[in-house]
């Protein structure tokens, strides 16, 4: 009402003054000196902080000011936008250098290390990284697998498979990782041949079994805010059963390498085995009849195999469960170890498609988990790795000939962990593992805990140290693995301690740093004087290692 009132009230004055209305012929002038732009609030910069800490590898303050300036759906629309940073092109470049050779320092099958480390650091497409990152603590494949490994296209070309589903939609994703060779050799559905009565050989059933337990729909069946759906006596209803999984094995059947020269693989089209194109489907060795799926769908006998995966495909798609199971799995990974039921009914909703939107779309599921009223409320540990990596972002390291070959290899060492190298299917740790203590007790979970112990903390700390203090450096025949961290910005603030540690809290710590840290951290700059730099590393180095920087959104 005061604005129709007003624009009313204007309209008046210009008719008076004879530029409106009534044939008054005069136009408004044009203001050629528009108002400046509003500078951010410390809230803006705080804001903007927290969602770099849990979006990126590690904010850079150059970016906390672009954010706090633009606005969150503006930083999330341009993130949406861009193309992503492919890790097998960084490997393709290694291996032109130095070729296949796995006697040559380094092994090829650290290039795809290599490439993590690169784009991690340096990739504008950030939000891509990392929620591509998230999904592979999902759908897990692991370079422990020696075949594996040695190829340097095979996980580079499946973490690029992950990027490129990453803000598409779920059903794709579910898709191109059923028929990605490389999940296809790690959970052995690759040459899963037919049925074979005279030898009384059956199909594998280890990925029917983990498509289901894992990368769709959970053991029990779920209400939308994530909590168990109960039957009369009050226990849990499973989601599938064995039965399930042969009918389930069955569709997984007669898929086989998808090119490269023959003699090599003695199965189905005699195959090399070849670990960056999808997997084909060899209609002779599939499993021919009537499958029956879940929900009462039945795949029809006489389609050809391909057919039935589709079938299947979206028949899990479609389980009600998806949307709660896959989805607060996001969100733990993204933002926060225990979100409430309504944060994941929230998640859900948008799974679903509620309010004209489409099933299954990634974007509005990552834009939904991470601008939720919760987001900004959110605690987790920080796992080791990630505290490693978000170092060497937000400081700038830089390698001197531009690569980051030394950066994967001690930390793995100290810390027990590295992109793509869990110890199995189930990750590093799982989603509903729980400390004992007052975690266990109040029945919240914490699943970073699980690889936090004694030998990973002290690692860590090492891992800081090495990255401060030691140029990151390893004996190798070139002097290709010195990576130097930037901290001018930092040296130029250590006489002064609050505006040392006012920058420090807002790019490590998101504006949250626990008052004892700070006030640690405080007291070494007040102790030392002299070497700029020294003071500098010293004072970093006490807040990185602090029990507050180990959690994210630890309050003040």
């Amino acid at each position: 009402m005061h604005r129709i009132v007003l624009i009313c009230f204007s309209t008046l004055l210009l008719a008076a003054c004879g530029g409106g209305g009534g044939g008054g012929g005069g136009t408004p002038p044009v203001n050629n000196n528009p108002p400046p732009p509003i500078e951010p609030t410390a809230q803006d910069f705080q804001d903007a902080a927290a969602l770099l800490n849990v979006a990126t590898f590690g904010p850079t303050y150059e970016e906390i000011d672009s954010v706090a300036r633009q606005g969150t759906d503006a930083w999330l629309d341009s993130q949406f936008a861009l193309a992503p940073s492919r890790h097998l092109d960084i490997v393709v470049r290694y291996l032109d250098e130095y070729g296949y050779d796995a006697s040559a320092n380094p092994h090829p099958g650290n290039f795809r290390r290599f490439a993590f480390w690169e784009n991690a650091l340096t990739a504008p497409d950030q939000l891509r990284q990392v929620t591509a990152y998230a999904l592979t603590q999902i759908f897990v494949v692991s370079d422990e697998v020696g075949q594996i490994f040695n190829d340097p296209s095979a996980l580079s070309s499946y973490y690029d498979m992950l990027l490129d589903n990453s803000f598409g939609n779920f059903r794709d994703l579910l898709r191109d990782v059923t028929l990605h060779p490389v999940m296809g050799f790690y959970l052995s559905h690759v040459n899963n041949n037919r049925s074979n009565a005279q030898r009384n050989t059956f199909p594998d059933e280890n990925y029917a079994r983990e498509v289901m337990q894992l990368f769709s729909i959970g053991l029990y069946e779920l209400n939308e805010d994530g909590s168990r759906v109960l039957d009369s006596n009050g226990a849990p209803i499973a989601t599938y059963d064995n039965s399930d999984m042969r009918e389930f094995s069955k569709i997984f059947t007669g898929l086989s390498y998808g090119e490269g020269q023959s003699g090599r693989t003695p199965f189905f089209g005699n195959r090399q085995r070849v670990f960056y194109v999808p997997m084909v489907m060899f209609d002779d060795n599939h499993e021919p009849g009537e499958k029956f799926l879940l929900n009462g769908q039945v795949v029809a006998d006489g389609q050809t195999g391909m057919q039935d995966i589709e079938d299947a495909i979206d028949n899990l798609f479609n389980h009600p469960n998806v949307g709660p199971f896959i989805g607060k799995q996001l969100i733990q990974r993204l933002v926060t170890s225990n979100p409430s039921p309504e944060y994941v009914a929230r998640i859900s909703g948008v799974f679903a498609g509620e309010g004209g939107g489409t099933r299954g779309d990634m974007q509005a599921v990552v834009r939904a988990i991470l601008t939720d009223p919760e987001a900004s409320e959110a605690l987790r540990l920080r796992e080791p790795f990630r505290r490693y990596v978000a170092l060497n972002r937000s400081l700038g390291a830089v390698g001197d000939d531009g690569t980051y070959p030394a950066l994967g290899r001690v930390n793995q060492f100290l810390t027990r962990q590295n992109v793509l190298s869990a110890p199995s299917v189930f990750n590093f740790y799982l989603p509903v593992f729980s400390p004992a203590g007052p975690i266990k007790d109040q029945g919240l979970v914490a699943p970073e805990f699980q690889i936090t112990d004694a030998s990973t903390v002290i690692g860590v700390t090492n891992t800081v140290a090495y990255a401060l203090f030691a140029e990151q450096s390893i004996d190798s025949p070139r002097d290709w693995a010195r990576i130097t961290l930037n901290l001018s910005d930092y040296e130029a603030l250590v006489d002064d301690a609050d505006a040392f540690l006012d920058r420090l809290d807002l790019q490590f710590f998101g504006g949250a740093i626990d008052a004892e840290t700070r006030t640690i951290v405080a007291d070494v700059l007040s102790q030392q004087s002299g070497d700029a730099n020294l003071r500098t590393k010293v004072a970093i180095y006490m807040a990185l290692v602090s029990p507050g920087y180990a959690v994210i959104g630890e309050s003040p």
